[in-house]
Order: structure tokens, then C-alpha cells, then sequence
């Protein structure tokens, strides 16, 4: 089977769609299948005849994501030449338009995996407002109804997707993570190479430092434990504009001097920080699917974390870990860091079932349910009839299909005006 992949982040970006989709592409390769990608450029990439990195603009808006550039012909040549049996889009714009304009061209299935809450991420685009919210939800809502399957990464965006009106089906899989690597990390090498007091509990966190992660809150909750627990330490993974905003309230608690910050991990030292935490600390309330809150898990690591989708289905309250209401406060939260790192032989009960619950986000069994999803629509578009055509069909369907999408984005474009009830934000 043949397999091209859109996607607006690959490496050697790090963030969790980036490495959900190497995992997956690296699975489908192991299972034998033929995997190519199409992806912005990003600084430091490595070349590869699998990749075709199209021109892109880098850090857009301060982020650390790079914009693409329209480059139809480039995509349509490499296209062309592989010649894929199923298209795989990871987004609803820029390369996500791309695939679904080589799948209708080919006339071939193309999958759709709603990775994002897009409406959590416009800030990273000028004009913020309520308004670009809505556009955000509804135009990935129409971007679902114009693919052949959507793949949710957890039951409650699933329902979520439902409620907002996608139409065609919707397969809840979760983006699946090596639990044997992740299970597998030094913690004793990445304290000493921190400089992490032996002795220390770690309380440790991982992603990436942006606004919508809510690690404001976080920090907040974070300091106030660890006042009250001279011998407790936070460790950091991950680089972002929230990093310094985080260490300055930490450091309003006086316990600045007990902040690690790690910076970007991969391969690893990754498994090996999480090695060194005793209990992993998620505030994140824009999850789809939590893949650090696995990983975590996959080390044995017991979790606290608010409420929110992605995250209820892996944290399970008072059995991995503690999982409070979205609107709890940072005192709530750091009691429950209290509570759990109160009793050591309950903290490492609880990690024992962490390890436990994270079996079910293995990636060989996830990449199989995805890769059964492919092809059974190949099948099924294998089978449908040949119609005979005209030999003005093609324009003519080449019209009908950028009517499709431009139709969609002139209800995304209405909805954000309208605003209505059935597209609001929420966060439970």
C-alpha cells in the first residue's frame, strides 16, 4: 500500500502532531507499506527522498511553526510520481488543502486525523478575536465533510465532532507512542546531567511553552507545592514563550532556585526525563489527545491534570493518577500533588497502573487500527463502479470540487460572523 502523508509540522519540529506523525509513518514502513511525506521547510531539516519539503515561511508570528507556500506544481509532480493509493491529511489548511486537491485528482480516498482544537491556537494569527474562534471550529468542521474519514485521536473529540456537525464517519484511534522506549529511560543519567539532587522529588512537566497549555496556571500551582515541600524540585522539558513567565512566578514563590529547565528533548534523553520524574503535572486544556500524559505513563509516572478532552480518557481519578475538574484552583491542584506524593507506596501503586493504562496507546496497535482504516477504503473505492466520462467531466468536476472548498471556507467565514450556538467553544 501506497501512503502520502500531509502535514503542516514534521521534524525536526517538536510538538506532538510532528512526532504522532513520524510514529506513524515509521509503523506503516515497518508493516511493509510505502510511506511519503509532504511538509513545510524547517531550519536544520534533514533531506530525504521520502520527504518533499515545500518553501515555507519560518516562526510565523514569533511561533515555532512554518507557514508553507503555494507550490502546486512541485506537490503535483512528486504526486504523480508516487502515486499513492490513500492520502493521509493532518490538517484542515495550507498542505491540508493540498491533499485533498491531489486526492480528488487521483480519485482516491483521503483520511483526515483531527490532531488540534484550532480554536485554542488563533492567537498565533494577527486579529485574534471571538469571531476567528468560530471561523477556526467551522472550518475544520466543512474540512472533515469533504474527506472520506476522519480519524478522532480520543472518544471525546469524537463527540465533539459529532456535535459540530461532521457527517461523514469518524473512527476514534488515538495517536499511538513507543511504550517499550518510553519505559526504558535513565532518570539517574538526566539528573546528574542536570545537576538534580539524587535524593529530590521531581515533579516534572513536557511540551511545548506556549500560551495555550495553560502553563500560567501551572506554575502557579506548581510553586505553591513546592513551598511547602523544600525537598520537591520541578522539571521542565521543553522550550517556548510561556518558559520565562512560568520561571518568574515560580520565582514570586521564592522556589525559583528549584526550577530545572531542561529545553528541548528527543530520542533518549526524553525517555530518560521522564525516568526522572516521580509524578508528571498537566494544566493543558487544548488536548485532543495528551501523548505526553502516555509517554509519562508508559515510565511508570502517576499524573495530576485538569479536566479536558484527551485528557479524561488515559487519567483515570485516584487510580493513575488525580484528575480535577477544569475549573479547579492552583491550591486544589497542588493539594492533590500533596496527596499523591504524601505516600510513597500509594504514588508507586499508582504508577504501576499508569504503566498500565498506557498499553493501550502502543503504537504497534494503534498504527494497525489506522492502517485497517486505509484499506478498507481502498476496497471500498476500488469497488465502486466505473462511470464512463465525457471528456469535459474532469473540468467540470475540477470546478465542482473548488466550489466544495471554496464553499466551506465561505461558511467558516459566515459562522465566525452568525455565531452560532452549535460551534461554541468549550472546554469540558
Amino acid at each position: 500500500m501506497k501512503i502520502a502523508m500531509f502535514t503542516n509540522t514534521y521534524l525536526p519540529h517538536v510538538g506532538g502532531v510532528a512526532r504522532s506523525v513520524k510514529t506513524l509513518e515509521d509503523e506503516c514502513r515497518k508493516r511493509g507499506h510505502e510511506v511519503k511525506i509532504v511538509a513545510p521547510e524547517f531550519a536544520d531539516a534533514e533531506d530525504s527522498p521520502h520527504v518533499l519539503r515545500v518553501p515555507a515561511i519560518q516562526n510565523f508570528n514569533g511561533s515555532d511553526f512554518a507557514v508553507r507556500l503555494p507550490a502546486p506544481v512541485m506537490i503535483r509532480d512528486f504526486i504523480d510520481e508516487f502515486q499513492p493509493d490513500v492520502i493521509h491529511s493532518h490538517h484542515p489548511f495550507l498542505l491540508g488543502d493540498s491533499a485533498l486537491r491531489q486526492a480528488w485528482r487521483l480519485e482516491i480516498p483521503v483520511v483526515f486525523t483531527h490532531h488540534t482544537l484550532y480554536e485554542r491556537y488563533t492567537h498565533y494569527v494577527p486579529l485574534d478575536s471571538p469571531t476567528l474562534k468560530r471561523m477556526a471550529i467551522q472550518l475544520a468542521t466543512e474540512y472533515c465533510n469533504l474527506c472520506s474519514e476522519v480519524i478522532a485521536p480520543s472518544e471525546s473529540i469524537r463527540d465533539l465532532l459529532v456535535e459540530r456537525g461532521v457527517t461523514v464517519p469518524i473512527n476514534p484511534i488515538p495517536t499511538g507512542i513507543d511504550t517499550d522506549f518510553f519505559s526504558s529511560g535513565d532518570g539517574s543519567r538526566l539528573r546528574l546531567s542536570a545537576g538534580i539532587p539524587e535524593e529530590a522529588l521531581v515533579i516534572g512537566h513536557v511540551g511545548r511553552l506556549a500560551p495555550e497549555k495553560n502553563l500560567r496556571f501551572l506554575a502557579e500551582a506548581v510553586g505553591i507545592f513546592l513551598k511547602g515541600n523544600p525537598d520537591a524540585v520541578f522539571l521542565v522539558v521543553g522550550e517556548g514563550n510561556e518558559g520565562e513567565e512560568m520561571l518568574q512566578i515560580l520565582r514570586e514563590h521564592g522556589v525559583g532556585d528549584r526550577v530545572y529547565r531542561a529545553g528541548q528533548l528527543s530520542g533518549p534523553h526524553l525517555a530518560d526525563a521522564y525516568a526522572a520524574m516521580e509524578v508528571f503535572v498537566f494544566a493543558s486544556q487544548s488536548e485532543t489527545q495528551g501523548m505526553v500524559l502516555a509517554e509519562a505513563m508508559a515510565a511508570g509516572k502517576p499524573v495530576v491534570a485538569l479536566d479536558g478532552p484527551g485528557v479524561r480518557e488515559i487519567v483515570i481519578d485516584a487510580a493513575n493518577g488525580f484528575l480535577l475538574p477544569g475549573e479547579a484552583t492552583a491550591n486544589e491542584f497542588a493539594g492533590a500533588l500533596s496527596n499523591l506524593t504524601g505516600d510513597e507506596s500509594s504514588m508507586h501503586r499508582r504508577g504501576g497502573m499508569a504503566k498500565s493504562s498506557a498499553a493501550d496507546f502502543d503504537h504497534h496497535h494503534c498504527a494497525r487500527e489506522v492502517t485497517d482504516v486505509y484499506e478498507r477504503l481502498i476496497r471500498e473505492n476500488l469497488a465502486r463502479p466505473e462511470e464512463e466520462k465525457m471528456p469535459w467531466d474532469p473540468f467540470l468536476n475540477a470546478l465542482g470540487f473548488e466550489w466544495d472548498l471554496l464553499a466551506a471556507k465561505v461558511s467558516a467565514a459566515a459562522t465566525g460572523i452568525l455565531e452560532p450556538a452549535t460551534t461554541e467553544v468549550a472546554r469540558d
